[in-house]
């Protein structure tokens, strides 16, 4: 059975991976709305992070819910919406899909050794390279009833767009 285009793709993975890049140039192919996880943090979170604390499960539950509400708002209008999020956990990606079956999940997977390589040359964000292995230590990669679309990131951006669209708008089989 193939699955109907869903409301919403949360491209998910860990900082540095790329979410943002891929959700602006996937929403960019798709014609739908791209938002950003990172403006529904709050300042608290931001303030944490850039001084090198990693996040609790406590200061990312009302940053999750502000983007569920965000999604729900978004497919309740019909509206079509590409967001970059972390989701690390299968527990966040519950509260962004909470029983949803209109919201996919793209996880872009990639190497600590490449991701840490991206990061060192990022200028100018808020999370610092030195908890990349956090993020490692807290990822869950999504399950195969989670129904990802998982990418490879050690490609162009181009080609990442591609293989995600190939995977949601799969042909005959």
């Amino acid at each position: 059975m193939v699955d109907k285009i869903p409301c919403a793709l949360v491209v998910m993975g860990v900082s540095g991976s790329g979410k943002s890049t891929i959700a602006d140039a996937l929403a960019k192919r798709l014609g739908w709305r791209c938002e950003d996880g990172d403006k529904f943090h709050p300042a608290r979170n931001v303030a944490k992070m850039s001084a090198g604390q990693p996040l609790t499960d406590e200061d990312r539950w009302p940053w999750l819910q502000a983007i569920a509400d965000e999604i729900d708002r978004s497919c309740k209008t019909g509206e079509r919406v590409v967001v970059a999020c972390s989701a690390l956990k299968r527990a966040y990606r519950n509260i962004l899909v909470h029983g949803r079956n209109d919201v996919r999940f793209v996880f872009l997977d990639g190497t600590e050794a490449l991701i840490a390589g991206r990061l060192a040359a990022r200028k100018g964000h808020f999370m610092p390279p030195g908890l990349l292995t956090s993020q490692f230590k807290t990822l869950e990669p999504p399950a195969a009833d989670e129904r990802p679309l998982t990418v490879s990131i050690d490609a162009p951006v181009g080609a990442i767009v591609d293989d995600i669209i190939r995977q949601l708008t799969p042909g005959p089989a």
